[in-house]
C-alpha cells in the first residue's frame, strides 16, 4: 500500500468511528458508576478491568491476525466491542460491569493491533513515520470528538448506549469495501517471537516508555473525569476539559515527531518526560488549569508514538508485528497498573495524589533515560 492508498484511508476512517465510541465510554463509565454511588476503589477496578482486557487481547491478537487475516480480525474485534458496549444495559451491578468492560478491552486491543500492524507492515521505512503520525492524530481526533459529544448530548446511560453501539457497527463498513494486503501476506506473521522482543536490550527504553505512557494515559483517562467531578465540575464541562487534554496531544504530534527525527529519540523523550513531571506538579498548585492541561496532554499523549518509533527502528521488517504486540502489551500493563494504584491513593488519601503518582513514575523513567543513555544508542530514521 502507498502512504495514502484507499485501504489506508478506509482503515483510518474506521478507526476514527471506533475511537469516538471508545472515548465516550471511557469518560462516562466512571461518571455513571459515581452517580450510582460506587466507591472510588470499585470505579478504579472497573477501569482496570478494561485495561486487563487490553492485556488479554494483546496476548491473543497475533494468533488472531495470523489465522483470520487483517480484515476478518477487524470485523471480529468490532463485533466483540459492540456486544460488550450494548451489554452494559443488561445489569448495573459491579461484577457485571467489570466483566463487560473486560470484554470491551479485549475487543479494543484487537482493533489497535490490527490497525497498527497493518499500517506498520504496509509502510516502508520512508513512509512509516507518516502512517504512524496519521494513526495517532486520527485516534486523538476521534477521542476529542467523543469528548465533545459528551458535552453536547444527554449523558444518561440508556440514551448513550444505542448510538455508541451503532457507531461501532458502522465502523465495520469501511473495511467491507477494501482488502488489506501487506508484503509477504497475512500468514507471514509469527506471533511467537513477541517474547524475544521483550528481552531485546536495544529496544528496552522504548518498551519502558510504553509502560510509562500506559500508566500516565490510563490514569488520566480513567480517573481524571472523577477528579474533575469531585472538584464540582458538571458532566458537560468535564467533556470540554477532557477534549482540551486530548486536543493538545493532536497538536503536539507533528512537531514532536519532526523534532524526534531531527534531534533523535533520546533527547525528545527526556524533554517530554520532564514536561510531564512539570505538568503534573503544576496541577497540585493554584495554576490555571487550561494551560496546565494543555502542557500535560501535549507531552503525555505524544510519549507513546516516540517510544514506539524508538523500538520499531531496532527491528527488521519481518519482526514489526511481534514488536508491535510487545509494545502494546507494555502499554496495557502500564494502563492496568496505573488506574488501580491511583484509585487506591485517591480513595485512602487525596484526589491530588493522582498527579503525584504521575510525576513519580515519569521521574523514574527520566532517571532511566539519563542513566542508560550510554548503553542504548539512539536509533536514527533511515529516510
Amino acid at each position: 500500500m502507498s502512504t495514502w492508498s484507499r485501504p489506508v484511508i478506509l482503515l483510518l476512517f474506521g478507526l476514527l468511528l471506533l475511537t469516538v465510541s471508545v472515548a465516550v465510554l471511557n469518560t462516562l463509565v466512571p461518571l455513571w458508576l459515581s452517580h450510582d454511588l460506587f466507591s472510588i476503589w470499585q470505579i478504579g477496578m472497573v477501569s482496570s478491568a478494561y485495561y486487563t482486557g487490553n492485556l488479554a487481547g494483546t496476548l491473543l491478537a497475533g494468533r488472531l491476525i495470523k489465522r483470520f487475516g487483517f480484515n476478518h480480525s477487524y470485523y471480529l474485534a468490532s463485533l466483540v466491542f459492540a456486544f460488550a458496549t450494548a451489554a452494559l444495559a443488561l445489569d448495573s451491578g459491579f461484577w457485571a460491569w467489570t466483566l463487560w468492560r473486560f470484554i470491551a478491552g479485549v475487543g479494543c486491543a484487537w482493533i489497535w493491533m490490527v490497525v497498527e500492524s497493518a499500517l506498520l507492515c504496509s509502510g516502508s521505512v520512508r513512509n512509516r513515520g507518516q502512517l504512524l503520525a496519521a494513526y495517532m492524530i486520527i485516534y486523538y481526533l476521534g477521542t476529542v470528538v467523543g469528548q465533545l459529544l459528551v458535552s453536547k448530548v444527554s449523558t444518561e446511560l440508556m440514551n448513550v448506549l444505542p448510538w455508541a453501539t451503532s457507531i461501532v457497527i458502522a465502523a465495520i463498513l469501511p473495511l467491507v469495501f477494501t482488502k488489506i494486503r501487506v508484503s509477504g501476506g497475512d500468514h507471514d506473521i509469527m506471533p511467537g517471537r513477541m517474547g524475544s522482543m521483550l528481552r531485546r536490550r536495544r529496544s528496552r527504553l522504548g518498551l519502558h516508555g510504553c509502560i510509562i505512557s500506559g500508566i500516565v494515559l490510563g490514569s488520566l483517562y480513567g480517573l481524571m473525569p472523577l477528579y474533575l467531578s469531585h472538584q464540582g465540575i458538571s458532566d458537560a464541562a468535564i467533556g470540554y476539559w477532557m477534549a482540551l487534554l486530548v486536543s493538545s496531544g493532536i497538536i503536539g504530534q507533528w512537531p514532536v515527531g519532526r523534532l524526534a527525527d531531527r534531534f533523535g529519540r533520546l533527547l525528545v523523550l527526556r524533554v517530554q518526560v520532564f514536561v510531564v513531571i512539570l505538568g503534573a506538579m503544576a496541577m497540585l498548585s493554584n495554576a490555571s488549569m487550561a494551560p496546565v492541561l494543555f502542557i500535560l496532554g501535549c507531552a503525555g499523549f505524544t510519549l507513546y508514538p516516540v517510544a514506539m518509533s524508538w523500538a520499531c527502528e531496532t527491528v527488521a521488517h519481518s519482526e514489526l508485528v511481534a514488536m508491535n504486540q510487545a509494545l502494546l502489551l507494555s502499554y496495557t500493563i502500564g494502563s492496568l497498573v496505573g488506574p488501580g494504584i491511583a484509585a487506591m491513593l485517591m480513595q485512602n488519601y487525596s484526589d491530588r495524589l493522582l498527579f503525584v503518582m504521575i510525576a513519580v513514575v515519569a521521574l523514574m523513567y527520566l532517571v532511566m533515560l539519563l542513566r542508560k543513555a550510554d548503553h542504548h544508542a539512539t536509533p536514527v530514521a533511515h529516510a
